[in-house]
């Protein structure tokens, strides 16, 4: 039924125009004029009765559109499993894996993730950098097949396992703590320098609101510095004060690079692996190690 009513054709092409961004470079990367990518589209759309595509540059697909995405990207992966199991030529060519994964478990447990699954397997990942709060949206919109994320929901159409508790420690460079946080903690980081990740993380200004039970959330003098790694530099330097995750904070605590501001109030960030319901070996095996490599690095 749905061979008849959504022609693969049709649905393979519309997922080749959000990829490449353009008409004309799905057009090249599928070996066809950009008119015939014009025509599968508007046949696509006329036979749903729904715009699929946002005519940006690049494209966009409309929610109607990111279903048939997501549509198309769990065929190809089907597909790839059914020519695999019947032993067919093509079935030993690589099969891209997108993963949605946030910078701080990225920078800590998850890479180890990608060197343990079996080379057999014979998979390309495509990591997609994305706060846990939002690698959620991601998973809906079919851009990508899996992801690490803080909601327990389950996105329709996923499944959702727990992975455990990533630690944050709050912390500061020796000088800079002696010489701004001076004083009781709760008084002091409403007005000193606080390094957060972007303007959508909420992680420092949540510790705060809970030390002054709610009055406020930290300090207007804030740096914003968008990578793991440099965000952790950048507390060392005393730029500012910032939650660490424990992985990344304990060898410099122990070196004394980093001093702790408030020892026993850590701040857990449960984080769940969500992924698309699918009898897909090989992402089966992708999610059998990923809950492994969590369990070692992760808290209970």
């Amino acid at each position: 039924m749905m061979m008849t009513d959504l022609p693969l054709d049709q649905v393979r092409t519309l997922l080749a125009v959000v990829d490449e961004g353009t008409f004309d470079a799905a057009a090249a990367a599928l070996h066809v004029t950009p008119s015939a990518i014009s025509q599968r589209v508007k046949a696509l759309e006329q036979r749903t009765g729904r715009v699929l595509l946002l005519r940006t540059k690049p494209v966009r697909p409309t929610e109607s559109g990111e279903v048939l995405v997501r549509l198309a990207r769990q065929v190809a992966r089907l597909e790839h499993d059914a020519y695999a199991e019947l032993g067919l030529s093509g079935a030993g060519e690589p099969i891209r894996v997108s993963v949605a994964v946030n910078a701080d478990s990225l920078a800590t447990w998850f890479l180890p993730v990608l060197t343990r699954v079996p080379e057999e397997l014979r998979l390309c990942f495509e990591l997609r950098r994305e706060d846990e709060d939002h690698t959620a949206a991601l998973l809906r919109e079919g851009v990508v097949m899996a992801a690490v994320t803080s909601s327990p929901d389950p996105v329709p159409g996923c499944s959702v396992r727990s992975l455990g508790r990533m630690r944050y420690l709050p912390v500061a460079a020796p000088d800079f703590a002696a010489r701004r946080l001076d004083g009781p903690l709760e008084q002091v980081l409403l007005e000193a320098p606080v390094v957060t990740f972007d303007r959508r993380d909420d992680l420092q200004d949540g510790f705060v609101r809970r030390l002054t039970r709610g009055r406020s959330g930290a300090s207007a003098l804030r740096h914003y510095v968008p990578t793991s790694e440099g965000f952790v530099d950048a507390v060392a330097a005393g730029l500012g004060w910032g939650l660490v995750p424990e992985a990344q904070a304990e060898p410099r605590l122990r070196s004394g690079r980093l001093v702790p501001l408030a020892e026993g109030r850590a701040t857990d960030v449960p984080l769940y692996w969500q992924q698309w319901k699918l009898d897909s070996p090989a992402l089966a095996r992708v999610a059998e190690t990923v809950t492994a490599t969590a369990a070692e690095a992760l808290r209970v």
